[in-house]
């Protein structure tokens, strides 16, 4: 929750075209990462690519966010 929105900003800092966030080393996705993340995707349709844990793969199949286009496999 603390990293969430620093995360979020961090993205929108510099004008991009195609956004990966590498999230390999993540341990802990709570709600208000997912919401960033979510954020991200409408922000950067077709433009996002999620590298996830298997942390945070699980919690965004468990959300209902596995089969996003964005999220990569674990």
């Amino acid at each position: 929750m603390a990293t969430a929105d620093t995360m979020f900003q961090t993205v929108l800092r510099e004008p991009a075209r195609r956004v990966t966030l590498d999230l390999r080393a993540v341990t802990f996705f709570d709600s208000a990462a997912i919401h960033a993340v979510v954020r991200l995707a409408q922000r950067f349709p077709g433009a996002l690519t999620v590298l996830p844990s298997r942390q945070v793969h699980r919690v965004l199949e468990i959300s209902g966010l596995g089969g996003q286009d964005w999220l990569a496999p674990a």
